[in-house]
């Protein structure tokens, strides 16, 4: 024989019954209690987010790999990720010319990460 549901319980006010670790929500402090505990870092990311960003080295990039990156340009539009490939620059270094080139308005940007000289 089956026994009735608590009258505090979903299945009582017709809805289905919780699975294992379900919660009900029925105000927002509800979501804020239950994802709270997600929003906490854990000490090893706390720890790497406090490394100094000095370490990485960052240079400039060299005249003959902007000539280069402006080379692999045309006024048809092309994909940035080719841009890398075909000129083996690295990827940091091409957008980071590429962004000198949008500024002083010698490029233009079109939909699907592709780029063209205008």
């Amino acid at each position: 024989m089956k026994r009735a549901p608590d009258a505090a319980s979903p299945v009582a006010a017709g809805g289905v019954p919780l699975t294992e670790g379900a919660r009900i929500v029925t105000e927002s402090r509800d979501i804020v209690e239950a994802i709270a505990p997600m929003l906490e870092e854990p000490p090893e990311v706390r720890g790497a987010l406090s490394a100094p960003v000095s370490d990485v080295p960052i240079s400039e990039p060299a005249e003959s790999e902007r000539a280069r990156i402006v080379e692999a340009l045309g006024p048809t539009p092309i994909e940035v990720d080719e841009i890398i490939r075909f000129t083996g620059i690295p990827a940091r270094a091409v957008h980071v010319v590429l962004l000198e080139l949008d500024l002083a308005g010698r490029v233009e940007r079109h939909p699907g990460q592709r780029v063209s000289l205008r």
